[in-house]
């Protein structure tokens, strides 16, 4: 898989140079206001990308954070350098499930927010190039992970009759429809936050969901600090994960106290199913 990742890795460097476009990004961000005061939440995949993104702006407003993740190394060199938390989970072993959730809140305090951020795309060139076992893969950690995970601590909050938050990090793919593991994995994903919404309205428990486009990691291949340039992205560029962390951000804080299960599409409108054409309705 480490050389699937970096034939994909070239081929982007290829595409990039090709189009001899360099793209870089100009982000305007909140400055942070304690927004997620006294808020305590676990990341899952928390160790790098978008993961550590949102550990990072989840500290700088104010929340003790958790973050999560198969390699304990780069989780401990993380949580030193926000500042947080961390403990070691496989989102595969549910079995495990149990006993992470009573040590995250033991060192939390009593944990109050959730995100599902754990995933993995194994990036299959056609439908014919899925097998059982990547199938397997995909939708253990993507999807069954998160959903026994957030079973597990919806518990938790109703036997200690908590409010909280529970968000999942979907995709765009999830907007589409789809013949890989990994877009039917989020499109399930959408289901499954509307779904729990609606069953712990009444509890105070809120539910939502961030749908990222094409973001700069591990997984996309693109650096933060690289050429951004991606011609498939209604702005030409990757999106960059603290952006992202800026609407999940949002979406904990008791200012989104009304939003229940919503899945917030980060990617300029791309997947916005319209009989408009781009940009010839434009009046100049």
């Amino acid at each position: 898989m480490a050389i699937k990742k970096k034939i994909r890795s070239l081929f982007l460097l290829i595409i990039q140079g090709l189009s001899y476009k360099k793209v870089t990004a100009q982000i305007s961000y909140l400055a942070p206001s304690k927004r997620l005061e006294g808020k305590k939440i676990i990341i899952t995949g928390g160790g790098r990308g978008l993961g550590a993104a949102m550990a990072a702006k989840f500290v700088a407003e104010g929340a003790t954070v958790l973050i999560a993740g198969r390699n304990e190394s780069v989780l401990r060199d993380t949580a030193n350098k926000i500042g947080c938390h961390y403990l070691a989970l496989d989102v595969q072993d549910v079995s495990s499930f149990q006993k992470f959730i009573d040590n995250a809140d033991r060192i939390l305090g009593g944990a109050d927010c959730l995100v599902n951020n754990a995933g993995v795309s194994l990036h299959e060139a056609t439908y014919f190039d899925v097998t059982p076992e990547t199938f397997d893969a995909q939708v253990s950690t993507n999807l069954k992970g998160g959903f026994f995970l957030a079973q597990y601590f919806a518990k938790l909050l109703l036997k200690g009759k908590r409010k909280g938050n529970v968000l999942f990090v979907s995709s765009e793919t999830g907007d589409t429809a789809d013949i890989r593991p990994y877009g039917l994995t989020k499109v399930a994903i959408n289901s499954l936050v509307q779904g729990l919404a609606c069953l712990f309205v009444s509890e105070g428990i809120r539910v939502n969901a961030i749908a990222p486009g094409v973001t700069a990691s591990d997984m996309t291949g693109f650096k933060v600090d690289g050429n951004l340039f991606y011609g498939d992205n209604s702005v030409e560029r990757v999106y960059l994960p603290d952006e992202v962390a800026e609407t999940a951000c949002f979406l904990l804080s008791d200012a989104s106290g009304c939003i229940s299960g919503q899945i917030v599409v980060c990617n300029n409108g791309k997947t916005v199913n319209t009989r408009i054409g781009n940009r010839i309705w434009i009046q100049r």
